[in-house]
């Protein structure tokens, strides 16, 4: 059985899209990119900007009953590969060592609203 799973903490779906699904004990958040839900703004860098993506992707994983821990894959969309680095850094304070994700980061032409990251993930609950 397929259900939506939605929270406010995160920013709305803005298309014929769900936040995340969950099927069984698995959820797929879509992808989300560094809005702020509460200002509806992007903050400023790489670091913060992949920083309010992972927060956003954090407060999902909660709405499902879930947790960081759970990810299982991600999927980094950069719209510069030039800020790996500076993402990869912010990235791993999300995850405990020993227990990283799979992980796929590539760069883009172009990320919704011309954020500068995106990030997906796929979790088991």
């Amino acid at each position: 059985m397929k259900n939506t799973v939605s929270t406010d903490k995160a920013p709305g779906a803005i298309g014929p899209y769900s936040q995340a699904v969950r099927v069984g004990n698995m959820l797929f958040a879509s992808g989300q990119i560094p809005l702020d839900p509460a200002t509806g703004k992007f903050p400023d860098g790489i670091e913060a900007q992949t920083r309010q993506s992972l927060t956003n992707v954090k407060h999902i994983l909660e709405a499902a009953g879930g947790s960081m821990d759970n990810v299982v894959k991600t999927t980094v969309f950069l719209s510069d590969m030039n800020n790996f680095a500076a993402m990869n850094a912010v990235y791993g304070t999300f995850f405990n060592e020993g227990s990283y994700p799979a992980r796929s980061a590539v760069e883009v032409a172009r990320i919704p609203r011309d954020a500068l990251v995106e990030i997906e993930v796929v979790a088991v609950l």
